[in-house]
């Protein structure tokens, strides 16, 4: 499952790339793939193979489920010193007939309890409604999930879900040492941005270095969690960009070794929104979102199809730490109706991944491309 989370946070992250050249980039992998993946439950015949071949789930259901399960007990478990949650949600027109197998399941396995709404005649309520339960469970970081607008009459059915982290850096920055410093935007164009830094005896990090990259591992308190900096080298970010795949990240993951390493990097701080049904599409699930979908495992017949996907995020790195959130909706509708101490300055563009440590699973994953947007 883990696997399958990864690689969906790569081909999601080249398409964001497609749509957003220079922009920041941030997004939870892992609440796009659950929400998906609770809307796959209900999928059937070409809709429902074209759904698992992106989302890369297994078809058995005896071993999607129970691990879908483990990983969102995992992520809420109450032991931990830091924030870390998520919660998922199902939105249902209320004289909407779903079949009570589907709904069980998707409460059994991912939590996502059943709550009725009136989409036809109050769809603007049920809008904030929804709304709010996302800021809820994002401390009010994910505001507005769904616009004005996208619910209408024909909605019968919003999918949720919503993943909130804190979590403070283990070696801390100290404010006093955060100079503004120049950022390499492109070859040609540099940004001041307050840059933070941490240097001298004791500063040790897992860390690799190649003729073409700098990775640098900074785990948050209680080690379970950690960001994953991958620093291209020169201008050298297209091409690495581009040959990021699991293998290779798993790769780089291993040569990782513990030593002193001076870190420079910027303070940042930015939101970004994903409307994902062409991406979803060019990915190779666009019958999901035509009159020709079949989500009858959801109600029994052919009416249903997804009107839209729409993610959103927040993420805030300082020298305390990191906070992250982002929330996932998935609307249906019916058709009618060393000797040398290395240097890590992250002074040009790099990508970040927040990660279970442990497993690998990928929680969030960006690009920071222009800090001071």
């Amino acid at each position: 499952m883990v696997n399958a989370n990864n690689q969906l946070a790569f081909e999601l992250y080249s398409q964001f790339n497609e749509e957003s050249k220079d922009s920041n980039i941030f997004f939870s992998p892992y609440s796009i793939s659950i929400a998906l993946t609770m809307t796959y439950e209900g999928a059937k015949g070409q809709t429902a193979e074209e759904m698992q071949s992106v989302l890369h789930i297994p078809e058995d259901a005896n071993v999607r489920r129970p691990n879908f399960a483990r990983i969102f007990n995992e992520i809420n478990k109450k032991e931990k010193k830091y924030k870390l949650s998520t919660a998922n949600a199902l939105w249902a027109q209320k004289d909407y007939s779903f079949l009570k197998e589907y709904t069980n399941n998707v409460e059994k396995y991912y939590g996502g309890k059943l709550t009725n709404l009136d989409f036809t005649r109050e769809s603007e309520k049920s809008r904030q409604i929804i709304n709010k339960w996302v800021e809820d469970q994002t401390n009010n970081k994910i505001k507005d999930l769904i616009p004005q607008g996208v619910l209408n009459a024909y909605t019968r059915l919003v999918l949720t879900n919503a993943i909130y982290f804190k979590g403070t850096w283990v070696k801390q920055f100290d404010e006093k040492d955060t100079k503004e410093e120049d950022f390499r935007i492109d070859s040609s164009n540099t940004v001041k941005v307050p840059m933070m830094r941490l240097i001298g005896d004791g500063v040790k990090f897992n860390y690799v270095e190649t003729d073409e990259i700098q990775i640098l591992e900074m785990p948050y308190h209680g080690e379970d969690l950690s960001m994953l900096i991958i620093l291209p080298k020169g201008n050298n970010f297209a091409n690495i960009e581009k040959s990021i795949t699991l293998e290779k990240l798993s790769e780089w993951k291993n040569m990782l070794n513990e030593q002193r390493v001076d870190i420079f990097i910027p303070r940042f701080k930015f939101k970004t929104k994903y409307f994902m049904a062409k991406a979803l599409s060019d990915m190779g699930m666009p019958t999901a979102f035509g009159s020709t979908a079949d989500f009858s495992g959801m109600d029994g017949t052919r009416d249903l199809f997804i009107q839209n996907v729409i993610h959103q995020a927040f993420v805030e790195v300082n020298e305390e730490g990191t906070e992250a959130a982002a929330a996932t909706g998935v609307v249906m509708g019916i058709t009618s109706v060393g000797p040398r101490i290395p240097i890590f300055r992250a002074d040009h563009p790099f990508i970040f991944i927040i990660q279970e440590r442990e497993t690998g699973n990928i929680l969030f994953l960006g690009r920071v491309s222009d800090p001071s947007k």
